[in-house]
């Protein structure tokens, strides 16, 4: 069920509450679901207020973390809470204003 599942025609794709999760940028799926729930994430510019919005490699997403915003481009969908390095590995760190 962690299997990335395939869109109508756009390519794999995972939700965003289990992206975060599972890439390790939210300490826990319920932590994830909330934060998009809440509308505090945006996926390629655009705000999204649900857990089961699509993420699909190329897509940046911006939410925030702590007392910042961090802004990543995904790399490749991962298929399970893996360990930091093959979480880390899923995305690309990107810097705002740099």
């Amino acid at each position: 069920m962690a299997d990335p599942v395939a869109g109508a025609g756009h390519g794999p794709s995972l939700r965003i509450d289990k992206y975060l999760w599972f890439a390790r940028l939210a300490k826990s799926r319920s932590a994830a679901q909330k934060l998009a729930e809440d509308g505090h994430i945006r996926l390629n510019g655009r705000r999204i207020d649900r857990a089961h919005a699509p993420v699909r490699a190329g897509d940046l997403i911006t939410f925030p973390h702590g007392d910042s915003v961090r802004v990543v481009r995904v790399q490749a969908l991962p298929v399970r809470r893996g360990p930091a390095p093959e979480a880390q590995a899923c995305y690309e760190e990107l810097t705002i204003g740099g």
